[in-house]
């Protein structure tokens, strides 16, 4: 897998807030289902990696450390799901998991 996200991206992901994180792993996370539904599987692949990327970023992150049990067990159902699928997750379930940060984020921004 290579690095599609240059050190200053890993800087610029440091200051961001766990909830603007997993907003923007959301992002790349749906834009892979997106892809793989419509047939596209290198683009769809290109994301899977991106979001696993950011993943990695956000458990690297110091300020999560409280969380990185739920950060690690997203990643560990993420990559599930695009093989054995063994935890039977489903593309919605994804959508509405990282739609709730999301939201969030923007309420961050609103304030």
């Amino acid at each position: 897998m290579n690095n599609q996200h240059d050190q200053q991206t890993s800087d610029t992901w440091l200051h961001l807030s766990l909830i603007e994180q997993l907003a923007n792993i959301g992002s790349e996370v749906i834009r892979a289902i997106n892809w793989k539904n419509k047939g596209n599987q290198v683009y769809s692949q290109l994301a899977f990696e991106r979001a696993l990327e950011l993943f990695d970023l956000t458990l690297a992150d110091a300020k999560n450390s409280q969380r990185a049990k739920e950060v690690c067990r997203a990643r560990e159902m993420w990559v599930d799901s695009f093989g054995d699928n063994l935890y039977q997750s489903t593309d919605s379930q994804w959508q509405k998991y990282f739609l709730e940060f999301n939201y969030a984020a923007q309420n961050l921004k609103g304030k």
